[in-house]
């Protein structure tokens, strides 16, 4: 008999498994390097995203890329919005107005709409851009870029979004904002069916879809110094509302 052969048939009987459990050789480890590389060019293209997405964008194991992304240090670029409340606001009452949000969830579009504004330094001056959402379906329906933020701004936003949808919304959510409780703004939603809903003041989580959606925005739309103009600004804004609502993944 065949010495090597007799003792690794000894040792496994002595150990209590098969012989041919010596011969086990170790699967060939995952290709982690490619995954990486994977990983890493959907974080350039959205750098917002978090190992969720970065796994739905890739059709991928989302505990492998969670893993990898921990063990490289790859985390979302993440910033946080803050928009100072004016004193007017501050000293004004409450409004009273039902907070829609806590109490529906929509079910399908164009029943609750959320709107809020952004500000944004270019050169020497802000520039405002002023947005509608559906919160059912988390599309930008309708927006404005000005250079101002009176009512004006967020009621064209509000026109905007009627004009491209054909439609309008059974509530309107906002903030406490004096734009928002204007006497113009308020005749605007009567005038097409529609009624408010208000966050409570120094609230701004309970307008999160809009919160949420601003700190990426800002944080995707990268450094306004590389613009050459306002007119190249504006085409960015525009460029970044649409890979928002056609790209991005939405939760």
């Amino acid at each position: 008999m065949n010495t090597a052969q007799s003792t690794k048939t000894d040792l496994a009987q002595e150990l209590g498994i098969a012989r041919s459990s010596l011969y086990y050789q170790p699967k060939k480890p995952p290709n982690d390097a490619l995954t990486l590389k994977h990983i890493r060019e959907v974080m350039s293209e959205h750098p917002a995203y978090g190992s969720r997405r970065v796994a739905m964008a890739l059709e991928f194991n989302r505990k492998k890329t969670k893993r990898l992304m921990q063990e490289h240090g790859l985390r979302p670029q993440l910033r946080r919005r803050f928009r100072p409340s004016r004193p007017d606001d501050l000293n004004r009452p409450e409004t009273r107005i039902q907070n829609i949000p806590k109490v529906l969830c929509p079910i399908h579009p164009n029943v609750l709409w959320a709107g809020d504004f952004t500000y944004l330094w270019y050169v020497d001056r802000f520039w405002y851009v002023a947005t509608v959402m559906d919160v059912f379906t988390r599309e930008i329906v309708g927006w404005h870029i000005a250079n101002h933020h009176t009512a004006n701004l967020i009621m064209e936003a509000f026109v905007d979004a009627v004009r491209r949808t054909g439609a309008t919304p059974r509530w309107f959510h906002s903030d406490q904002g004096s734009e928002y409780v204007s006497e113009g703004y308020g005749l605007l939603l009567t005038k097409h069916g529609t009624q408010p809903s208000h966050s409570n003041k120094a609230h701004p989580w309970e307008n999160g879809f809009q919160e949420s959606f601003y700190a990426n925005f800002k944080l995707e739309l990268g450094e306004l110094k590389r613009f050459g103009s306002v007119g190249e600004l504006i085409e960015a804004i525009h460029q970044q509302l649409s890979y928002y609502n056609t790209r991005r993944i939405h939760s």
